[in-house]
């Protein structure tokens, strides 16, 4: 596949070399940029199909490794893998970048950085999608993703890194073919010293989880998202079967924030990689509103 972006690398406020993929907007007339930021587990390589074409609509947008995964560096301490580090890693590259306003983009955890954002930097947010997650989550689906994240993986060829991933997220993609998954695999492995494939973030990042326990399985975030939702533009992604964004938590999100736009990504549960065409039909007239 042909790099559709530049490598760049910016520093955190504790020293962290940090990356992402920096998409250069097509020509015309100037636009906000859009952040990209993945999930817990995951990095810039999930949002390789939908950013090159938010790129093509006229903005930029820089897919980041949030630190510990991917080109990022990983932490020596790792209670800082944490939502309100991330956000200060976020405002750095901002700075560092000239950038004072944004569309952000989260994923998951990185709706989860967004929401923090708000609370600590809310003006740099000039709207926000948020795909499937919310500002509680349902048990089931962040105990499922508790249960593997920073475990150890054995996967000494990419047919068993294949394997891996369908094994964690076929409830998720059930329409998912063989290429699918090598695909996904070569998202979320990389090359490892020996050749075969390993996990491409720290394992470490489970430990503030783990160190949280059961306190981790009910995070309260509502002040936070109602911050985000007050006085911007947001949509709302969500996979029609997430075990992570409930039905009702979704419902409660809408109530709350009943200018908020919202799609349901038909088949699919957490989350969905927003190339799907339910999804695209919603982000980019969202997008198209949007100074």
């Amino acid at each position: 596949m042909t790099q559709t972006y530049a490598d760049r690398r910016w520093t955190t406020p504790d020293g962290l070399s940090l990356y992402a993929r920096d998409y250069a907007a097509a020509p015309g007339p100037a636009k906000l940029p859009v952040i990209a930021i993945h999930g817990l587990t995951r990095n810039s390589a999930d949002f390789e199909t939908i950013a090159p074409l938010i790129a093509q609509s006229g903005r930029r947008v820089l897919a980041i490794d949030v630190r510990g995964r991917g080109q990022s560096d990983r932490a020596p301490d790792p209670m800082t893998y944490q939502p309100l580090n991330y956000a200060h890693d976020v405002l750095a590259l901002m700075d560092q970048a000239g950038i004072s306003r944004a569309v952000f983009l989260g994923t998951s955890m990185g709706g989860l950085i967004t929401m923090a954002l708000a609370a600590i930097r809310s003006k740099v947010i000039a709207a926000a999608i948020v795909n499937d997650v919310g500002p509680e989550v349902a048990k089931e689906g962040l105990a499922r993703i508790a249960a593997y994240s920073g475990q150890p993986v054995d996967t000494p060829t990419w047919a068993e890194a294949a394997a891996y991933v369908k094994q964690h997220n076929a409830i998720a993609f059930p329409h998912y073919t063989d290429a699918d998954w090598d695909l996904f695999a070569r998202r979320v492995f990389r090359v490892g010293p020996e050749g075969s494939p390993e996990l491409d973030y720290d394992p470490d990042i489970a430990v503030p989880m783990r160190a949280a326990g059961t306190k981790a399985l009910v995070p309260n975030l509502w002040p936070m998202f109602g911050r985000l939702a007050r006085a911007r533009p947001v949509l709302l992604v969500r996979g029609q079967n997430s075990d992570l964004l409930s039905e009702a938590i979704a419902a409660k999100m809408r109530k709350r924030a009943p200018k908020m736009d919202f799609v349901e990504v038909p088949g699919v549960g957490h989350a969905p990689m927003l190339d799907e065409p339910e999804a695209k039909a919603a982000i980019f007239p969202f997008l198209g509103e949007l100074p």
